[in-house]
């Protein structure tokens, strides 16, 4: 959140902070819990580990996420929302809520909700 950014609208500042393709899942996931690395890997197992560390960087960049690494071996690293992460809750559990919808609507579309 370190350099001023320029949106044409609300819709466009929105998505560019959680428009990256795994992280709303990454968020959603850390809502009320801090996990380790390998922990958010098994949860968004499409990504590599470059594309989630990536995604992981991004989220920090933007200061939604905490990231704190423990000098243990093997090293620890471990997530959780920041306060202003958490101010995305209402609009992850939004989408959630429509996705279960959709969900129900359109039974192709089904697989695991978290």
């Amino acid at each position: 959140m370190n350099e001023k950014k320029h949106f044409c609208c609300p819709i466009d500042a929105t998505i560019s902070l959680i428009g990256g393709k795994y992280k709303t899942k990454i968020l959603w996931n850390l809502v009320d819990r801090t996990l380790r690395f390998n922990e958010l890997q098994k949860i968004v197992q499409q990504a590599t580990p470059k594309m989630l560390t990536q995604q992981l960087r991004e989220l920090e960049r933007d200061g939604l996420i905490n990231r704190a690494v423990y000098a243990v071996v093997p090293p620890k690293t471990e997530y959780s929302l920041t306060d202003f992460g958490s101010s995305l809750y209402p609009i992850l559990a939004a989408m959630c809520e429509w996705g279960k919808d959709y969900m129900a609507d359109d039974p192709s579309a089904a697989s695991s909700p978290r």
